[in-house]
């Protein structure tokens, strides 16, 4: 994939989430930069189709956000190819409890609850 592609991606996600892409590294590394508040960082380096890399990787020189990091590097090494934004989505779900955001699987429960509350309401009107 071209590496401006990647990069409209990253900058899609960040748009969305609280993240913001701070580096773009083309002629090396193809190296893609994130940053957000409290001081949480990491780097994804995207894969060359030139002979380099076949495959992504997600790193933090940040030691406090490494162990986080951990469900993005499991899922890049499970099998299959993988694509940019499903990794940066894993990256996000680590990161919520940092970034104060509710876990992914709580907001789902909220919002499958206010569902269920609402439906024998309607069909109390109706009667």
């Amino acid at each position: 994939m071209e590496f401006k592609h990647l990069v409209d991606v990253a900058e899609k996600w960040c748009n969305a989430n609280p993240f913001d892409l701070i580096a773009i590294e083309e002629a090396d590394e193809r190296r893609l930069d994130f940053y957000a508040e409290p001081g949480l960082s990491f780097y994804v380096l995207c894969p060359d189709l030139n002979g380099g890399a076949d495959n992504f990787h997600v790193w933090s020189e940040s030691e406090d956000c490494l162990p986080f990091l951990q469900l993005a590097q499991d899922y890049i090494s499970s099998c299959g190819k993988k694509t940019l934004s499903e990794i940066l989505s894993k990256v996000l779900t680590a990161f919520r409890p940092l970034l104060g955001l509710p876990d992914a699987e709580e907001d789902s429960f909220a919002e499958l609850h206010a569902e269920v509350e609402e439906e024998p309401e309607a069909e109390h009107q109706q009667m």
